[in-house]
């Protein structure tokens, strides 16, 4: 009884919610690379840059929504690398995307090094604080977990409404979702095809690379090795598991944060009876099997990692 009183606490939402933030902006960043066409593996890696961009910019004397700023600026570079290689030179996205996450990851942690190098402990900065919207954050339950959250976590949602109404509401949108379904008949309305995906790759991880820069900026005050700790792979589950559509991929992000989070909690409950790798391994089993129930009536972008060259039919 006592593990299903868990899910009906406020911290426990409160919980879930700020640890999928994160993963909402980095899965809607995946999302619109996928839409256009293009798989980013080099997500871990973007993410990481972002983590370290934002909030190296604050530790050394920027504001916070410069970091943020910083970091979308450093992961929109290392998108626009990404689709240099696999849309105009149409290298193997699978290839190139492990590349630049390695490529990402190694750059900063010799940055780190480089800027830092008598450091033993990492430096803290002042992060976001929860902004508790009045009114709101006082209903029970629902109001403490989405309306007394940090800034970063409501642009997230923010996000997620603002990437729907792109893709579904504008011509923009349109010649996206177009380019990663027939890109020959965008081509034909006169739209550059490499332009359309390499534009998609550069916002979505400039997307990405904020949802590292939540961790360092939001979630916790400083920068380390391995704080991603594989969040860019599930994020790319996560949009089939959306089944490439925003508000799915929203309530996908937010299944796998209440997972995380009741993992956490059980294991106070169990009092250790049960090692708690189990309960660590619990969020990723359940994401998995959900995955396979969804996946298989998933309709995925038919040109998605199928290289496109002008005047092709």
């Amino acid at each position: 009884m006592e593990a299903f009183e868990i899910l009906l606490t406020a911290s426990f939402w409160v919980a879930a919610i700020r640890i999928a933030s994160p993963l909402i902006f980095a899965t809607m960043g995946e999302l619109i690379c996928e839409r256009a066409g293009v798989l980013n593996l080099g997500i871990e890696g973007i993410m990481t840059v972002g983590a370290f961009a934002g909030w190296f910019t604050v530790y050394a004397g920027g504001g916070l929504w410069l970091g943020v700023f910083a970091a979308a600026f450093a992961g929109a570079m290392f998108g626009l690398l990404h689709g240099f290689l696999t849309v105009p030179l149409g290298l193997s996205q699978h290839v190139t995307g492990i590349g630049i996450t390695l490529l990402a990851t190694s750059m900063t942690y010799f940055t780190y090094r480089l800027l830092l190098p008598e450091v033993t402990s990492p430096p803290k900065i002042e992060p976001f604080e929860p902004f508790a919207i009045p009114g709101l954050s006082e209903i029970p339950i629902i109001g403490p977990a989405l309306f007394n959250q940090t800034p970063l976590t409501y642009l997230a949602f923010v996000t997620v409404a603002l990437v729907a109404w792109v893709l579904y509401r504008t011509p923009v949108g349109l010649a996206v979702r177009a380019v990663g379904e027939n890109p020959s008949a965008v081509e034909a309305q006169g739209i550059s095809v490499t332009a359309m995906r390499m534009g998609a790759v550069a916002a979505g991880s400039a997307l990405m690379a904020v949802g590292g820069a939540f961790l360092t900026m939001s979630a916790f005050n400083s920068f380390f090795f391995e704080m991603i700790n594989g969040r860019g792979w599930i994020c790319i589950a996560l949009v089939v598991f959306g089944s490439w559509r925003p508000g799915k991929a929203l309530l996908g992000a937010i299944l796998f944060a209440a997972f995380d989070a009741y993992q956490v909690r059980l294991q106070q409950v169990t009092g250790g009876i049960v090692p708690y790798q189990v309960f660590l391994m619990l969020p990723y089993v359940l994401s998995i099997l959900a995955l396979i129930v969804v996946a298989r009536r998933a309709t995925y972008p038919k040109a998605l990692m199928i290289p496109y060259q002008k005047g092709e039919r």
